[in-house]
């Protein structure tokens, strides 16, 4: 397996690295060797991210991975900025390791191999670079079919009120748990998160035309059901709903056929994600809820993002989501599947006589 730095410059402990998180936690198609990022400097990074050691240290920059006789394969840019901007900061960074042979890889919407100084650096190493959410050609992409209508295994699409709020993690974690039950669950991901943790099927919804995510979702499940039959596919959502900077999360249900749907929800927001100065509101669950049963799905459990909310608050929390919208509540993190499991075994009874 190759080895992979993940690069986060100051941000490994903000909401924005959420890449090098989710390849920090796993899977990760690269074996991980640190972290870059000078605030967490002697650290692990699993102790950092939630307190669990994995074994991977956090350093002050690349020069100190070096020094420590480490040379990774590749350098992996582990932040999801808001509208895929990469950041100045880590350019110089990006040209050494590309200078070094180094290959970079690169989950944003600005891409490394058209930045002049980052392209000549590549050039003259013979270093790669991947950047991710470059759109495919054309002829390499799928239409919609119809062929969904004959995929066997049910879908089940981890949606949410925000971004940012860990559906993919969820949707990672639900998948481990069912196959922990003699669950034969697949996960079909939607984000460059997904592609770098090595996922088999899938699409990044975000570099994809319009005209062809339908058909992307449907060939990826389609794909999946055929070639190893599982029992659950889980659709990894992006965005929410309603969010107006990009809604989204209709197609798994339309497209992609997934009458079930675990809802992510972080309840001490008010507002959307980087969206506060705009004082644009979550809507409440209810209204998530009443119109997620206008599409033809249902909402099985609701998964919470536990942030800024005090420990000795979730309990009640949780209770008080649980009394208002009749669902189970969760914090995927903090207590696991164990609970929301039959809901998903009885999801599938209910598929099966549809």
């Amino acid at each position: 397996m190759e080895t992979a730095a993940v690069l986060t410059q100051n941000l490994f402990s903000t909401p924005s690295a959420k890449t090098a998180h989710g390849l920090v936690r796993g899977p990760s198609r690269y074996r991980i060797v640190a972290v870059l990022d000078a605030p967490g400097h002697g650290h692990d990074a699993g102790e950092l991210l939630d307190g669990q050691r994995r074994g991977i240290p956090v350093l002050k920059d690349l020069d100190t991975l070096l020094q420590s006789g480490v040379r990774p394969d590749w350098l992996v840019v582990g932040v999801a900025t808001s509208g895929g901007v990469l950041p100045d900061d880590l350019k110089p960074v990006l040209a050494a390791a590309l200078r070094l042979g180094i290959g970079v890889v690169n989950g944003l919407h600005d891409f490394v191999a058209d930045d002049a100084e980052l392209a000549a650096a590549a050039a003259a190493s013979g270093a790669r670079v991947i950047d991710i959410r470059r759109p495919r050609p054309r002829r390499e992409l799928h239409f919609h079919t119809g062929a969904i209508d004959r995929v066997r295994a049910p879908r089940l699409a981890v949606l949410g009120t925000d971004c940012a709020l860990g559906k993919r993690t969820t949707s990672q974690l639900l998948v481990a748990a069912c196959r922990r039950h003699d669950l034969r669950a697949e996960m079909v991901y939607t984000g460059q998160t997904g592609w770098l943790q090595g996922s088999r099927y899938g699409f990044v919804l975000d570099a994809t035309a319009n005209d062809f995510v339908a058909g992307e979702l449907e060939h990826a499940i389609v794909s999946c059901d055929r070639e190893l039959h599982p029992d659950l596919i889980v659709l990894e959502g992006q965005s929410a709903l309603r969010n107006p900077a990009g809604p989204c999360g209709a197609e798994l249900m339309l497209s992609g056929g997934a009458h079930g749907v675990i809802l992510q929800h972080a309840p001490a927001r008010r507002f959307f994600d980087d969206q506060e100065h705009l004082h644009h509101e979550i809507p409440s669950l209810a209204s998530e809820l009443e119109l997620i049963g206008m599409y033809g799905s249902r909402v099985l459990a609701i998964a919470l993002n536990h942030e800024h909310l005090a420990a000795a608050d979730r309990d009640a929390v949780r209770a008080q989501i649980e009394r208002e919208t009749g669902r189970l509540a969760f914090y995927p993190l903090l207590d696991g599947f164990d609970r929301v499991l039959p809901l998903v075994r009885a999801y599938l009874d209910a598929e099966a006589s549809r």
